[in-house]
């Protein structure tokens, strides 16, 4: 993966770590499950189609701590995503692809 993202910090804190991170089109991104599991990954269709950001989610939840997902950006843009089942407590992220 070009960008690791960890789903959950190492404090325990319900946030994706790093919350941006910043790929050139064509590279991944990979989630890694941390810590106050379950996570998924669900990219909102602001700014992306929606063929796109299904595409990209990974809806199924990760509850295994290591479980991992991995995503490929191939066009240039800033695409949001959210895990689902922590989307209120403000468990937000976005790749920005150069």
């Amino acid at each position: 993966a070009n960008a690791t993202v960890k789903m959950g910090s190492d404090s325990g804190a319900l946030v994706f770590e790093p919350s941006t991170v910043t790929i050139k089109a064509g590279e991944e991104v990979k989630w890694v499950n941390n810590k106050l599991s379950p996570h998924n990954i669900v990219f909102a269709a602001d700014g992306v189609d929606a063929d796109t950001a299904a595409k990209l989610s990974h809806k199924g939840l990760a509850f295994a701590a290591g479980e991992s997902f991995t995503s490929t950006f191939t066009e240039p843009g800033t695409y949001t995503y959210y895990c689902e089942p922590h989307r209120g407590a403000g468990m937000v992220g976005k790749v920005v692809v150069d």
